[in-house]
């Protein structure tokens, strides 16, 4: 073992971060084709030269070749090579990372005998209209089905044929209430009737249809939550089938009736009672194999309500904030937030408001106005929903003054902004590095200053995001990086 590289915790995926360092050098690179763990990451590699690209490609290791295929600068005469592979999983990923390619490829890929890659083709922008066409008539449902889910701009006969194709699930994702690109598809007038009338086509067709009151009875009696969902939010809904609806056992048939304008306010206030009100058991997603498929399902659907209920966006409250800035709904105040030219003092009081998504949403719509105080008192209170690694501080970048201050602050979330300060002082970039929290220490490891002895100390952290980081690092000593290979055998 190297005296100047400790033994990574996490080698192999310490390898695979080196892998990615854009400052490897190409005698490392090609040290790195010889590696048969992980997902061949070296591959994907823009600088790789045609000598090595070959190479990889004379090796036949499945993961190695699988990674060049989605590299976006491999170069066309190699990329048309991977479209003949054997192997349909390569073939499938020349088809996902042809973002620029020439039309010679897609017109090879096209007609491929796995329908996957065609899946794939029908999902983008880039091919040629004319040969993405084709697919409309393709002998897959599925691929059909990907087409009316994805070509949401397609030329009308495509949508027709989608439209009215003969298997229910392309006509279900050429007629839905979710498409995969904006802006959403309106079917021709002339479709709509029998689109309502089928029953895998109705939801979808809801919004587009003309409300008389006798269709308006017969979807609300639906027992599809869906077609109810959609009626729920039509302009035209009669008060009475509205206030049905507001009634209806399916939480997000409520949501609906909550979100329109007309709502009363006696009603709407119920409905997010009702909402809020639902209260999960601790641990249920952890424990959901004691659960029954039904009991399970009002679990999952109360969760996705609620998540929904805090993000709506309601355009009519928008257009008239002031009378909304301080309703007891908090997406009617986040709404208002989003209005141009709000006066300064409503500003103040939003980006004040006990809501965090309140206070994000109007430092967003209100950035002249945003000093570093306010900032990072934002930052620092803000609450992000599960998942989301956005950051008010990503926005609103903080002087270098209070990055140094953050240094030490009691909070971790708060010190990982530290190294965004390029100048960090040494000394407190290195504490940072042997920080308590992992995300601090990770953040410490991008630094471009971080001397080179904690980098390398770094490469052995028990955290493997650290670990990866460090490794990653195009400061990393030359010596570090020949020996974490020697460490792996290469």
């Amino acid at each position: 073992m190297s005296d100047a590289t400790p033994l990574p915790v996490h080698l192999d995926k310490v390898v695979e971060g080196l892998a990615e360092n854009p400052a490897l050098p190409s005698e490392l690179v090609r040290r790195l084709l010889a590696y048969r763990k992980g997902l061949g990451r070296v591959a994907e590699r823009p600088d790789l030269s045609d000598d090595m690209i070959a190479e990889i490609i004379a090796a036949e290791d499945h993961w190695l070749t699988h990674s060049l295929a989605l590299n976006r600068r491999l170069p066309h005469a190699f990329r048309m090579m991977l479209a003949e592979h054997p192997d349909s999983a390569i073939r499938r990923a020349v088809a996902i990372a042809a973002q620029d390619a020439p039309r010679e490829l897609f017109d090879r890929l096209i007609d491929d005998a796995d329908p996957q890659v065609r899946e794939h083709l029908a999902e983008s922008d880039r091919v040629p209209a004319d040969l993405r066409a084709r697919l409309a008539a393709d002998p897959e449902p599925k691929v059909r089905a990907t087409l009316a889910q994805w070509w949401t701009q397609a030329p009308e006969p495509v949508r027709r044929l989608l439209l009215t194709d003969p298997d229910d699930s392309v006509r279900a994702g050429a007629c839905a209430t979710y498409f995969r690109r904006i802006p959403h598809p309106v079917p021709p007038a002339d479709l709509v009737p029998a689109l309502l009338a089928d029953p895998v086509t109705r939801a979808g067709a809801v919004r587009h249809c003309t409300l008389d009151t006798d269709t308006a009875r017969w979807l609300a009696d639906d027992p599809d939550d869906d077609v109810r969902s959609e009626l729920a939010e039509h302009p035209d809904l009669p008060p009475a089938l509205r206030d049905k609806l507001a009634a209806d056992p399916n939480p997000r048939v409520t949501l609906r009736v909550f979100a329109r304008q007309d709502t009363p306010e006696r009603t709407r206030a119920a409905i997010h009672a009702q909402i809020l009100s639902y209260e999960p058991p601790p641990d249920w997603l952890a424990n959901h194999q004691d659960l029954d498929d039904d009991a399970l399902e009002r679990e999952i659907m109360g969760e996705m309500v609620q998540a929904e209920l805090r993000s709506l966006a309601l355009p009519w409250v928008t257009a008239d904030p002031l009378t909304y800035v301080d309703s007891p709904y908090v997406c009617f105040r986040a709404s208002a937030a989003m209005a141009d030219d709000l006066p300064a003092p409503v500003v103040a009081r939003l980006l004040d408001d006990e809501e965090s998504s309140v206070r994000t949403t109007m430092a967003l719509h209100a950035r002249d106005q945003i000093d570093p105080a306010t900032a990072e008192r934002i930052d620092r209170s803000h609450r992000p929903h599960k998942g989301l690694r956005w950051r008010p501080a990503d926005d609103f970048p903080l002087p270098a003054d209070v990055l140094r201050r953050l240094a030490t602050d009691p909070d971790p979330r708060m010190r990982r902004l530290a190294p965004r300060d390029p100048d960090v002082p040494i000394e407190s970039l290195r504490r940072l590095a042997a920080d308590p929290d992992h995300m601090v220490r990770s953040a410490a490891a991008t630094h471009p200053r971080l001397p080179a002895e904690d980098l390398t100390r770094l490469l052995a952290d028990s955290s493997e995001s650290v670990a990866i980081a460090a490794a990653g690092n195009p400061h990393l000593p030359s010596a570090a990086m020949h020996g974490i290979l020697a460490l792996a055998g290469l």
